[in-house]
């Protein structure tokens, strides 16, 4: 296993800043791929809502394929580091490369925590409870469709008898556990896909790095949050602006294109770095020419 290097906290700022400029290399290549997988979501999704009876299984598809296309977002990424141009065709860069049961191997996390959220809201709330916030949830939703603004009189009285300092503790579980699940994948794929290490390993060496490097880790994440947030404050704007001309459909796949377009190389971007930085990998040196090639031919 590679050292653990041990970074000060501005390093997390690198790392977002870095996966900015990665971006910037290649915005047209790089956007395309996170936009396809917008779409891809989208198709998706819209096969679900069209065929109610397949949404268990296509949500199942969504889970298994996120994993997936994140590794070849990040090998994408990772050639325009090093000058060559960023193609479709690397989405499916880890499943070729025999990397699937490490990839696939990330969603554990995800699966655990979900399991151990649900124990614990019957635990700490219980099933009756459960069943007064579900109709206080439908009560709520009804009255919002119907134009009817609760006042806080209402509200209070509705959630009077609800256990709020248990729902509290749980929603603080809850913010822990995500925040460990993140620590686990944080550069579990490019250890997986670039280092060759197998999926449960990888994840123990994202734990460690990450706890190694708490400061620069909160720094980031602090960071993408502000950036993304900006992100999506202008993709929204655009999305009404298409709303406005071709109705909230078009408006709606607008949002989606364009969140994805940025969002996710820009995370790619910054795990890359922040795997070359943690473990040692010193970005190699772009092939002269090769990187405005690369744009000609994204």
């Amino acid at each position: 296993m590679d050292t653990i290097r041990r970074l000060p906290a501005s390093a997390g700022a690198e790392w977002l800043l870095g996966g900015f400029a990665l971006l910037r290399q290649a915005p047209l290549a790089l956007g395309s791929l996170g936009a396809l997988w917008g779409l891809l979501g989208t198709l998706v999704l819209a096969v679900a809502a069209t065929v109610p009876a397949l949404g268990a299984l296509v949500q199942l598809l969504v889970a298994i394929a996120g994993p997936l296309l994140f590794a070849g977002l990040v090998w994408a990424v990772r050639e325009v580091q090093q000058g060559r141009p960023a193609l479709p065709s690397h989405l499916g860069q880890g499943v070729r490369d025999g990397h699937l049961p490490g990839l696939l191997a990330t969603l554990l996390p995800q699966v655990v925590a979900g399991l151990l959220l649900g124990i614990l809201l019957l635990v700490l709330v219980g099933p009756e409870q459960l069943q007064r916030l579900s109709a206080v949830s439908e009560e709520l939703n009804a009255m919002a469709a119907s134009g009817v603004q609760p006042s806080p009189e209402q509200v209070q009285e509705m959630i009077a008898d609800l256990p709020a300092g248990r729902i509290l503790l749980w929603l603080l579980l809850g913010l822990g556990l995500a925040v460990v699940v993140a620590m686990t994948v944080f550069v579990s794929v490019p250890r997986i896909v670039f280092d060759g290490r197998p999926g449960l390993a990888a994840m123990g060496d994202s734990l460690r790095a990450s706890l190694h490097n708490l400061p620069a880790l909160a720094v980031f994440f602090l960071l993408a949050v502000v950036a993304l947030f900006a992100v999506y404050f202008a993709v929204m704007l655009l999305a009404l602006l298409a709303q406005a001309l071709a109705g909230p459909l078009f408006g709606a796949l607008v949002a989606q294109v364009l969140l994805m377009a940025v969002v996710m190389p820009l995370l790619a971007g910054a795990v890359l770095v922040a795997w070359g930085q943690l473990f040692g990998h010193a970005a190699p040196p772009p092939v002269p020419g090769a990187a405005a090639s690369g744009r000609l031919e994204a």
